[in-house]
């Protein structure tokens, strides 16, 4: 089961126009149960082939909403958070992402495991705690 924001947005970076949502998918296991949630942020550039979807999938210490948060938050049980309805936030990942070596030209999409950006991408928005 996928829920997505209703349109994509845009996000020009360094003179590049990108569209990018955010969707929640899980997998029912039974009416009214849910498992597996998982935060998915797409992003593609205008007039490209290659997407990215980053993925925040919940699991031990790693929050995604799953009835209790809200759309778009992830997090640690650290208490580091991202909203990843913030451009900034988006903005973000997509560098990030670029800087490990994602084309946004490249021919296919592409996945990335959200939680291997998410330390570098907090740091930068300032999201981590002070500890």
């Amino acid at each position: 089961m996928v829920r997505s924001s209703r349109k994509p947005r845009r996000l020009v970076a360094d003179g590049e126009t990108y569209f990018w949502s955010l969707g929640h998918e899980h997998e029912v296991e039974e009416p009214g149960r849910y498992r597996g949630c998982r935060e998915i942020l797409g992003i593609r550039r205008a007039g490209a082939r290659g997407r990215l979807r980053v993925v925040f999938r919940g699991g031990a210490g790693r929050l995604v909403p799953d009835g209790l948060l809200h759309s778009g938050a992830v997090g640690t049980a650290q208490g580091a958070w991202l909203n990843l309805h913030e451009p900034g936030t988006v903005r973000a990942l997509l560098d990030e992402a670029v800087a490990r070596g994602w084309r946004p030209d490249g021919p296919s999409a592409e996945q990335k495991d959200g939680w291997e950006l998410f330390d570098a991408v907090a740091a930068r928005r300032g999201a981590i705690p002070a500890g």
